[in-house]
């Protein structure tokens, strides 16, 4: 697998997954689902951050960003009861 080969997985992984980077610990946290094992990576580009900075200058993730939810409020009868 070319260096190439495995900047265009971990992008489209990213894709997949959402983001737009990722720490070195998240992307160990996926385990086995990761398309390139992270010591391989660190290996051919020295550090994490040069493999991020690689991904966003060869193939940038674009994530859109989240729609904005509007809050419901119920709002609630008052009936005023007297009491004698």
């Amino acid at each position: 697998m070319t260096k190439d080969m495995m900047i265009k997985a971990l992008s489209e992984f990213m894709a997949s997954k959402g983001v737009d980077s990722m720490t070195l610990v998240e992307y160990k946290g996926y385990g086995s689902d990761a398309p390139v094992k992270d010591y391989i990576l660190k290996r051919y580009f020295g550090s994490w951050n040069r493999v991020m900075s690689v991904v966003k200058a060869r193939y940038p993730v674009s994530v859109a960003p989240a729609p904005k939810v509007e809050k419901k409020v119920a709002k609630k009868e008052v009936k005023d009861v007297k009491q004698k």
